[in-house]
């Protein structure tokens, strides 16, 4: 990845911090503003990615509701979510990249 600037880093980093709020409108306009900036693209990018990943297994827990173990699975779902978004934006705003786990690259 190359050099980010302090601006770009910071607004990467809002990117996952915006979430909290706005789920993915705010992202979504914070990245179309900032789009040509590749360090801002690349977070948005994945950012995209891991909220369709975690929307699919929050709608696949909602179908294990029936048999008892869905209200488990989700919390779990959501606490690893808020726990990703804050460590997400953290190694944005520092520059660096985290691959948070079983993200599914919808958006290249």
């Amino acid at each position: 990845m190359e050099t980010s600037s302090a601006n770009e880093r910071l607004t990467a980093s809002l990117l996952y911090f915006l979430s909290f709020f706005t789920a993915i409108i705010g992202p979504a306009i914070l990245w179309y503003i900032h789009r040509h900036s590749p360090y801002v693209h690349q977070h948005g990018l994945y950012y995209l990615n891991f909220s369709v990943s975690y929307f699919l297994y929050q709608a696949a827990a909602g179908f294990l509701y029936f048999i008892g173990i869905g209200i488990i699975i989700n919390a779990v779902l959501t606490v690893l979510m808020v726990i990703f978004m804050v460590i997400g934006g953290i190694f944005a705003y520092q520059g660096k990249q985290f691959k948070i786990p079983l993200v599914i690259r919808f958006f290249s």
